[in-house]
């Protein structure tokens, strides 16, 4: 039994569909079913047949992007057991089954209900059974299919990777390859034309050109110069479908710029220049620019500018500046108008680096004239020599002659020169120089020991323009002269043992002069001559501007004598010699065996006494307590204690402290106690202890009998007015307290102490309106005050 679908309709599947009916294949929708049996026969063993295959499929194919109303039909499943009459049950599951694809379950019919799209999903894989519907047995093993989605032409060309920014070399060959570009389609390449894609340019004609096919731009014209356009915009287009009308397209924009190639030689826009150069330029500095022009950029518009003849090639000099291209010039020797007025130079500029390929353009340098004018400047003095040296020797009189400086004017006018030094004001000035002769004399005695070197600065200038100076240094050497004696290097502490032997060097000495080497060493040491010989040491002249100091005789006793005095001579080596004389103090020591020094004279006191640095320092601390415990004692009986009012004189107000804790019964001269109680107690008029009252006293009964009647505040007040009128009152204030607690109350005491005693009408019944739990506390008062009552 054989089945198709309606996929077979279409033309281009006609032949595929026959092939499949004459093969007995499902082929687009297509299916065949051979049905398997199995046949059991009673009393026979069972035969098993081999099982044939009863689904073969080949692939559906369902559109893409369908936009129909209906679903889209994609094939037909059907099985040889399926009699037409419902039995049969087909069941479709995999991928999309149920959503994206439906099935009849009674004829077999597969639908498509959404749109599908390639791009995507390729494809999808079901499976398909028959099923019995009585027995819900399946009547044939379930089978795979595969259903396809096939394309349709839905996508444009992109270029992923623009726009493009390239560059090419001017002055290429037509036809050089500049940049490949390439634009993808999402279409199946290997279903129709819909991935096919051709190029061409829509904009940079006739400057470039595309390959359809591959989309590699090339130059399309000859010798394509910089300087005349360097950018380019061209715009190239990809369409599918083969090019073919109906086709999608795409655009993009590549950016060509052309870059330089040295194609073109220097040119100086003038063939003469001239140049004003005046003498007073100095040597080394730039006096002028010159330049050429290149059209190219970068390092092809790199030249080098060189004088290649002329009058002035010794004079000047070029160089070339890399960051504007200009040639500078500069003076290498010094201008004189008034031997030269002018000189004139050949330049040339040629480029550095060179393409081979347009050496027919001709020679890449080009050389033009340059006339160069000195003029002529009013010149400062010029001196004859650079710097000057001179000598004198120092103790020179005042006024002597140390040297001449000489300056011309150098213009032709020649006009005469006048010198002075330049001084700082707080510098001393040791020399002066003639003004019209420019002689340098001295004008203080130079001292070589003091100041060896002057450097003084000369000034000159013109009688007519005296703005204009020039200067010149002048090193004046002082000469040395021998008016130093020699003297010892150093104060020497000589040390000779008490057991030194005869003829033993005790000490070297040597000795220095402020005079240079000239009139310095060698010196000579020797003892005075108009003294005795000197028993106890002699003097060696070492030869070596040292001497050494020996001893003449054996052993030395400090008890005897601890001190040696030497009296040496020193001269020295210049002309006329001078010479000194000195004294050597020579001390007498105890010396161990090796020479070391042990002890000297006054530790040798010490020694002698029996006493020791320990017992020394002991006594003297001892001293020291002694005087200290003195100086206490004579302190402590000087002091003594500051009486409490310092003059009766002194009338100002004090505020006595007391910092004791009392007298016992003698403070009862100082506070009376009765201040403080009622003042209706009794109490006697008391005075101020410190001053012996002259008035006879109130007897004490007079007084308790007015203070019966009087409040604490007019006791206060009366007791001031007494002191106010009691003429033994010192005169200063008296401050009193009086810590009184005040008058009985009238409520009477809060004491429950005479309660027992006091007689009470309280009436307690008026407790029960408060409730019953007062009532009960009515009772109990009313039992209590009764009783009391009775």
């Amino acid at each position: 039994m054989k089945i198709t679908s309606t996929s077979c309709i279409c033309p281009v599947l006609v032949c595929l569909c026959f092939v499949q009916r004459c093969y007995g294949t499902a082929h687009h929708g297509s299916i065949k079913v051979t049905k398997n049996q199995t046949k059991h026969i009673e009393g026979e063993t069972e035969v098993h047949h081999r099982p044939k295959r009863g689904w073969v499929w080949n692939q559906f194919f369902v559109l893409e992007e369908h936009m129909g109303p209906d679903p889209q039909y994609v094939g037909k499943l059907h099985s040889n057991s399926d009699k037409g009459d419902g039995s049969v049950k087909y069941i479709l599951t995999g991928e999309g089954a149920g959503t994206i694809f439906i099935i009849d379950d009674t004829t077999g019919d597969i639908h498509s209900t959404k749109s599908l799209d390639r791009e995507q999903k390729t494809h999808y894989v079901l499976h398909a059974q028959a099923i019995d519907r009585r027995t819900n047995k399946p009547l044939e093993p379930e089978s795979e299919f595969i259903i396809k989605v096939q394309d349709i032409n839905d996508n444009a060309p992109k270029f992923t990777d623009g726009p493009y920014i390239v560059t090419v070399p001017e002055m290429s060959d037509m036809g050089t390859s500049v940049l490949q570009v390439t634009a993808t389609d999402a279409d199946d390449p290997t279903y129709g034309n819909s991935a096919r894609v051709v190029y061409s340019i829509l904009q940079g004609q006739p400057y470039f050109s595309v390959d359809p096919k591959t989309g590699v731009i090339r130059t399309a014209l000859h010798n394509m110069d910089r300087e005349a356009r360097e950018h380019y915009s061209v715009v190239i287009q990809a369409k599918d479908m083969a090019g073919q009308v109906g086709g999608l397209s795409g655009s993009t924009t590549v950016n060509i710029t052309l870059t330089d190639v040295n194609d073109n030689p220097p040119r100086f826009p003038q063939k003469h220049y001239q140049l004003y150069v005046p003498e007073s330029a100095q040597v080394g500095s730039a006096v002028g620019k010159i330049k050429a022009n290149d059209a190219d950029t970068g390092s092809n518009a790199d030249m080098t500018y060189s004088i290649v003849n002329g009058d002035g090639v010794g004079v000047f000099s070029i160089s070339t500046d890399k960051d504007t291209r200009e040639g500078i010039l500069s003076l290498k020797k010094p201008l004189n108008y008034e031997k030269k007025k002018s000189y004139t130079l050949n330049i040339e500029g040629a480029n550095t680096h060179l393409d081979f390929r347009f050496s027919h353009l001709g020679p890449f340098k080009d050389a033009t004239m340059l006339k160069i004018i000195v003029g002529d400047v009013d010149e400062p003095p010029l001196f004859s020599m650079p710097s000057y040296v001179m000598e004198v020797y120092e103790n020179a009189k005042i006024g002597t002659i140390v040297g001449t400086v000489l300056a011309q004017d150098p213009d032709s006018a020649n006009s005469l020169v006048r010198y002075f030094i330049n001084y700082k004001a707080e510098d001393e000035r040791f020399f002066n120089i003639d003004a019209n002769t420019g002689t340098i004399k001295t004008s203080k005695v130079l001292d070589r020991e003091e100041t060896p070197w002057y450097n003084i600065t000369v000034a000159a200038s013109e009688i007519d323009n005296p703005d204009l100076l020039s200067h010149v240094t002048v090193g004046i050497r002082v000469l040395d002269v021998n008016d130093n004696p020699p003297e010892l290097a150093r104060e020497y502490d000589i040390v000779v043992c008490e057991n030194s032997k005869p003829g033993q060097v005790i000490h070297t000495i040597s000795a220095t002069d402020k005079d240079d080497f000239a009139n310095g060493p060698r010196f000579n040491f020797f003892l005075d001559e108009h003294l005795s010989v000197n028993p106890n040491f002699t003097l060696k002249d070492n030869e070596d501007n040292t001497a050494s100091i020996l001893t003449r005789r054996r052993r030395f006793s400090r008890t005897i004598q601890d001190v040696y005095y030497l009296p040496i001579m020193i001269s020295d080596g210049g002309i006329p010699s001078l010479s000194s004389s000195s004294t050597l103090s020579i001390r007498v020591c105890a010396c161990e065996r090796d020479g070391r020094v042990r002890t000297c004279h006054a530790e040798a006191f010490l020694s002698s006494a029996g006493l020791s640095t320990g017992a020394l320092i002991a006594i003297l601390l001892c001293v020291v307590i002694l005087l200290a415990i003195v100086v206490l004692f004579i302190t402590l009986r000087r002091s003594k204690k500051e009486p409490l009012i310092i003059s009766e004189e002194d009338v100002r107000e004090n505020v006595v402290t007391y910092d004791d804790e009392g007298g016992g019964e003698e403070d009862t001269e100082a506070f009376d106690i009765t201040a403080l109680r009622n003042p209706s107690a009794a109490e006697e008029l008391k005075y101020r202890r410190d001053i012996r009252p002259e008035v006879k006293l109130t007897p004490r009964h007079q007084t308790l009998s007015t203070l019966e009647s009087i409040d604490v505040q007019e006791f206060i007040k009366q007791r001031l007015a007494e002191a106010d009128l009691d003429p033994s009152v010192p005169p200063y204030d008296s401050l009193q307290t009086y810590a009184y607690e005040g008058q009985r109350s009238e409520a009477g005491s809060i004491s429950s102490l005479d309660s027992a005693t006091t007689q009470s009408d309280q009436d307690y019944q008026y407790l029960g309106d408060w409730g019953p739990e007062f009532k009960k506390l009515a009772e109990l008062y009313g039992e209590i005050d009764s009783e009391r009552t009775t």
